[in-house]
Formats: structure tokens, C-alpha cells, sequence
């Protein structure tokens, strides 16, 4: 029996996120989510009156092609792709995964390989660019026991998390995308913290279910040299597989000077080695999606969490532009509310948020308290 909450996720999905029209075509892409959910995602599509086009993913299946894979083929592999993406208006991607490590043991000089050739070409200057997209992730196990709840309990904090009022979290988003535009100068504080940068001239976004679900963030971008200073991070993060806890980064004219993550320093080392890009910072976001309180070391869901920042080394989004380019993109959250240390921001030397809420008469309706609120 078809789960009511697949044609309400899905309607949001074709309606909302990507706004489908007719005559338009969409490309689906699914990995480990049941056919039930792709199907309802079809059907919205074409009731939108757009044609969609379906690719079925096997993360294990995925981890052996890179392991293999020639750099000519990946090239050819990436030129293949990238034709097929160009001839979409829209991308959803639903995003499941049985084990959340299965990448950790490709080499790197493999990954570099896929990021260059296939990640960056068709998803960073295609996709990203190009198309009206959305992402999400789909509640397997493995995800219920990294958040330390029932497969069941997940399941329903997922449908309520991604079927959020995201209408009325974007009117209370708009005056601190109004804010930000006015800024010229971030400063970050709190335990192992002390980081200065700049935001003038670079637009602020605000995103509220039209590119991720679960949604809830405004983003920039720092000037590119201009970031100064020490952030430790405090949630738990994975990339490639591997899972890097407590990482600090020492920042001089905007660049990763010294990277630590106690016994995966050198790991950490060798993806900010990837390119010139990677040791610079292409995102600064506020993470504010109310029903997100803890990191469960999934990013689409860690860096909404309400009273959260997210720094990213690497590829800077065309929106937010520094000029910052590079094959890797990797958002590193800091918690800052009470519980997680607590923490300031502060623009232009005015206090902005402490300890995770928003301090300003016309931030308030940001916190969690605010929009949780009925009506």
C-alpha cells in the first residue's frame, strides 16, 4: 500500500522545489529509496506536464566503478553525463544509503579522478548552474541509528522535517538576507573560535526547500583573502566515507594555513590538497531549519540545524560567488547553542546571535521557539 506521505513529498518535490512546466524534463535520480517514492515522484511530473527521466543508483555498484576506473574512462564517463544533464531543466535526487562508509576505502588519486572528471563538470557546472534541482535523502536504518532513533521514530521526524512549512520560513528569512547585504565584516566566537572575514559585495541566499530538503539556510560567501584566524568544529562530519571529528583550521589571507582532526590529519591534509581551491573557504551559512537540533553526521540534515554555521572549503556557488573554484565542496558545521559550547556572531561589530538565537527585534522570528509556532 502506497504511503500517503511518498504523493505529499513528492507534490513538494514537482511543485515547489524544482516548479515543473510543462514541455520541461526531469531528470530522477534515486539511490537505495523505494520504488514507491520514485514512482510518486513520476507521476507528479507528469501531472506537471514535464517528462521524467529515471536513473537507478547502487552506492556498492558506484564504489567499484571509481575503484576501476581509468582516468580516460571517467572522462568519457563524465562527457556522457554531462551531454545527458544539458538537456534537462530539472534534477531531483533522492539520496539513500545502507552504509554510510561505503566510499571510505577508495583510493584517493581515485576520487581526485572522479571529482575532476565527473563530479565537477556535470554537477558543479552543469547541474548546479544550469538546471532547477533539488536533493534529498531518504530515511534507510543506517541513518535511524546514526540519529539514535527507531527506524519508525526516524521515518516520522523525516516526513515532518521535509514537509515543513518552508513558505513561512522563507518570509522569516528575508530580513537577514537584507542584513547580510548590508555587511562588510563577520566575526565568529567561541570555544576554539576567533574568525574574522568579509561579506561585502557577495549576495546573500536564502534556501527554503528549493534546492535541499530537508531545507532552512541563508548562505554567502567570504571574500576570498579575507578570512583571518582559528574555527574548531564541533559536530561530527563525513566526507568520502571517512568520518572526521573536532576539525580545526588556521586561516592567513583567506587560506587553510594548518589542518587538524586528531588521528585524521592526514586524510583531512590530503582533501584540502586536492587543488588550489579546497584550502580556500567558497560558503559561509547560518543553518535554521527549527526541527533539526543535533547532527546525526548526515550534511543535508547536519547543516540546517537551528543554531548552527556552516563554513565550506572549496567550490564557491555561482549565487554566492568569491571566484573560488575546486573539485571539492565540504560543509563543516559548528553548533552553537548552549549545549555545544555556546558561541557569538557578530556583524560589523554588532551583535547578532548568542548562543544560537538571534538577539535583533527583526532576526527573532528565525528562532526555533518562533517557528514552531502555529500559524
Amino acid at each position: 500500500m502506497n504511503d500517503p506521505r511518498f504523493d505529499q513529498l513528492a507534490s513538494i518535490l514537482a511543485n515547489y522545489s524544482t516548479r515543473l512546466q510543462p514541455g520541461e524534463n526531469v531528470l530522477i535520480e534515486a539511490s537505495e529509496a523505494p520504488d514507491e517514492l520514485v514512482t510518486a515522484i513520476m507521476r507528479a511530473a507528469r501531472a506537471a506536464g514535464a517528462s521524467p527521466f529515471i536513473t537507478i543508483l547502487r552506492p556498492r555498484i558506484t564504489r567499484e566503478f571509481i575503484r576501476s576506473c581509468t582516468e580516460e574512462q571517467m572522462a568519457l564517463y563524465g562527457d556522457m553525463e554531462k551531454y545527458r544533464m544539458e538537456r534537462v531543466q530539472a534534477y531531483i535526487s533522492i539520496r539513500g544509503s545502507n552504509n554510510i562508509s561505503e566510499f571510505a576505502d577508495v583510493p584517493t588519486d581515485r576520487m581526485r579522478i572522479y571529482e575532476e572528471k565527473f563530479l565537477r563538470p556535470v554537477h558543479f557546472d552543469v547541474r548546479v548552474k544550469h538546471t532547477k534541482w533539488v536533493a534529498l535523502r531518504w530515511p534507510t536504518p543506517s541513518m535511524a541509528q546514526l540519529a539514535e532513533m527507531s527506524t519508525e521514530a526516524f521515518e516520522d521526524f523525516y516526513f515532518a522535517v521535509c514537509t515543513l512549512d518552508y513558505a513561512r520560513v522563507r518570509r522569516a528569512m528575508e530580513p537577514l538576507v537584507a542584513l547580510m547585504g548590508r555587511t562588510k565584516e563577520v566575526h565568529i566566537a567561541g570555544p576554539g573560535t576567533d574568525l574574522r572575514f568579509s561579506i561585502e559585495g557577495i549576495p546573500a541566499m536564502l534556501c527554503a526547500g528549493e534546492r535541499n530538503i530537508p531545507d532552512g539556510e541563508v548562505f554567502t560567501a567570504p571574500v576570498r583573502d579575507s578570512v583571518e584566524g582559528v574555527i574548531t568544529f564541533n559536530a561530527r562530519t563525513i566526507y568520502r566515507g571517512m568520518t572526521f571529528n573536532a576539525i580545526r583550521l588556521e586561516f592567513h589571507g583567506g587560506k587553510i594555513i594548518k589542518a587538524e582532526a586528531g588521528e585524521q590529519t592526514a586524510k583531512l591534509d590530503e582533501i584540502l590538497d586536492a587543488d588550489e581551491g579546497a584550502r580556500y573557504v567558497g560558503e559561509f551559512s547560518f543553518g535554521l531549519n527549527p526541527s533539526i537540533t543535533r547532527p546525526m553526521q548526515d550534511i543535508l540534515f547536519d547543516e540546517k540545524i537551528a543554531g548552527s554555521i556552516h563554513l565550506t572549503p572549496g567550490n564557491a556557488y555561482d549565487e554566492a560567488d568569491n571566484g573560488n573554484r575546486s573539485s571539492i565542496h565540504w560543509d563543516m558545521v559548528l553548533l552553537q547553542d548552549l549545549a555545544h559550547g555556546g558561541g557569538t556572531i557578530s556583524f560589523d561589530g554588532c551583535l547578532v546571535r548568542k548562543d544560537g538565537e538571534f538577539i535583533l527585534d527583526e532576526l527573532r522570528p528565525l528562532n526555533p521557539a518562533e517557528l514552531m509556532k502555529e500559524g
